[in-house]
């Protein structure tokens, strides 16, 4: 019997290098596109949920590139392919960020390279997950 805390083994294949989710819509006319500090922090309201660290301090992101007119597009991966949430984890990052006053249309693609190692984390992730 599986702890109630653990999530089952996935049983779908991985997103394909690639795999990207969209969400948002074009900013109006005249309207303030949001800066970079505002998608980090739209970031970091997004956990994995095995865990308990948000998915930028973990270093899931690889990438955050402006578009213009609020538009943003992020390279992301995941601690691993088998990950249960591998194909939802991408489209709830692109609502997070997409939810932000001055964000406009947000496409989030989902990397396998580089791997995800621990290294990856921030001294914060590292620090809230007790690893030194």
């Amino acid at each position: 019997m599986m702890p109630p805390y653990a999530m089952p083994a996935s049983t779908e294949p991985p997103p394909e290098e690639g795999f990207s989710a969209t969400a948002g819509t074009p900013l109006t006319e005249g309207a303030e596109p949001a800066g970079e500090e505002a998608v980090v922090d739209a970031l970091r309201s997004v956990h994995d949920p095995e865990i308990p660290v948000n998915i930028y301090d973990l270093g899931l992101i690889y990438e955050i590139e402006p578009k213009g007119r609020g538009d943003w597009d992020v390279v992301m991966t995941l601690t691993a392919p088998a990950c249960p949430v591998a194909g939802e984890l991408p489209g709830q990052v692109a609502e997070a960020v997409a939810a932000t006053p001055g964000v406009g249309m947000v496409t989030v693609t989902l990397t396998w390279d580089p791997p995800w190692t621990p290294a990856n984390m921030s001294e914060i992730a590292k620090v809230e997950l007790d690893m030194y």
